[in-house]
């Protein structure tokens, strides 16, 4: 679901859910979207870029929320999962809820599981700020 710029989203949709879950969601894109400019204005300060110009960049820049589940599996050795991929946004901000482990991230050709701690966030940063 695409959340900002708000004229992208599908405002025809939210009458539909319940109306705790469109308050919810709503505190929950509000708060992601702080947490993920305060993570750029960090990243910038690393890069000696100006917190200014960081978020000139990506003040009404996509951002989008995905809410998948996944049950724990009984064979997980015989999961494939999803295809590789890189995520090409700026940062990916992650919330695990069920402990159900997958997550790998690619290191030096080898594929090391991420150990997501409870109540955190996991955050990736996105090809856009890749520095190489």
């Amino acid at each position: 679901m695409i959340t900002n710029p708000i004229h992208r989203r599908k405002a025809h949709l939210i009458p539909e859910l319940p109306s705790s879950l469109r308050e919810a969601l709503e505190s929950y894109i509000c708060e992601l979207q702080k947490l993920g400019m305060t993570l750029l204005g960090m990243i910038g300060k690393a890069l000696n870029i100006g917190k200014g110009e960081m978020e000139e960049l990506f003040e009404d820049g996509l951002q989008s929320v995905r809410m998948t589940y996944y049950p724990p599996c009984p064979q997980p050795e015989k999961v494939m999962g999803r295809k590789a991929h890189t995520d090409a946004a700026g940062v990916t901000i992650i919330l695990q809820i069920n402990g159900v482990q997958g997550l790998q991230v690619k290191r030096d050709g080898i594929w090391i599981p991420v150990n997501v701690l409870p109540d955190a966030f996991v955050v990736n940063v996105g090809d856009v700020l890749e520095v190489r």
